[in-house]
């Protein structure tokens, strides 16, 4: 299939376009190349390359910045999504928006997850614009909103590499990390592989892929540092004792029900692939840290 890739340069889309090169014809455009904010641009670019498929990795996701910078983020989690769709109606082209758990506002008890067919509810701008391209989506027929969640990788900026990059600073400085949000840490990589097997799938809709089982970010940071065999000092918060510009959800636990109903979900416990995350980048990690 001929497969278009936006955002591919980012933690998931340089993932995404590495795993479906194996099999597919790959499109690549990222800021830079191609502005999805602009309506000719998006067209432009269905007109030269004609894709069977549209996997759209693109996402302002400061998720604390996207306060102060409303009309940006809602230009690229909103408009530009739109754009994409109107093109992919043109051109009968699928349609995979990657999503995320800030459409819900977390307030289902841990560890009961969320289930696609859930209300949606975000807290925060970063949500609320993410949830309007979603809905701009939805008016397909021919789409996938795959909402996973608590994202890292090799490539960009995530969680675990900042918990490593104040580790490695400073093993003495304490590391206050929240104790009372709970989600799962999900790999980049494995949700390459994931979106690999929607692309061959039919399945149409609200797709939940994130790692089976849970975990708040205080005992995350802890299990990545003690695989990554590095000193620190940590010490748990509560969200009130950790105030950000923006809302985070208390449970951004989701569970991968459509997946698994169609027999497709590829998803692992978080724990096994944080270990295969570090069994193949720890040196390359810790060089990026010490930068």
């Amino acid at each position: 299939m001929n497969i278009l890739i936006t955002g591919a340069n980012g933690q998931l889309g340089s993932d995404c376009k590495t795993l479906l090169a194996k099999d597919h014809s790959i499109c690549c455009c990222d800021v830079g190349q191609v502005d999805i904010t602009n309506a000719k641009q998006v067209a432009d670019l269905f007109s030269k390359h004609r894709p069977d498929i549209v996997i759209n990795c693109a996402a302002y996701t400061a998720v604390d910045a996207c306060e102060d910078h409303e009309e940006i983020c809602r230009a690229v989690n909103t408009l530009g999504p739109t754009y994409i769709a109107e093109q992919c109606s043109l051109h009968q082209t699928r349609f995979i928006q990657v999503s995320t758990d800030y459409v819900y506002d977390g307030k289902k008890q841990a560890p009961d997850a969320y289930l696609e067919d859930d209300a949606t509810n975000p807290l925060s701008v970063y949500g609320k614009t993410k949830l309007e391209g979603d809905l701009a989506v939805a008016r397909l027929s021919d789409h996938v909103i795959l909402r996973t969640a608590w994202l890292y990788g090799i490539n960009g900026k995530n969680f675990l590499k900042t918990m490593l990059r104040l580790a490695t600073i400073d093993p003495k400085r304490t590391i206050r990390v929240v104790h009372d949000q709970y989600g799962s840490l999900t790999w980049s990589w494995r949700l390459a592989e994931q979106i690999g097997r929607l692309v061959e799938s039919d399945i149409r809709g609200v797709v939940h892929a994130s790692s089976e089982g849970y975990s708040t970010w205080y005992e995350a940071a802890r299990y990545f540092l003690d695989a990554m065999d590095v000193p620190y000092s940590l010490e748990p918060c509560t969200t009130e004792e950790y105030p950000t510009p923006a809302k985070r959800p208390g449970n951004s636990i989701l569970e991968n029900s459509c997946l698994k109903k169609h027999n497709l979900n590829v998803m692992n416990d978080w724990r096994e692939d944080v270990d295969e995350f570090v069994n193949r980048y720890r040196a390359r990690l810790l060089e990026e840290a010490s930068q």
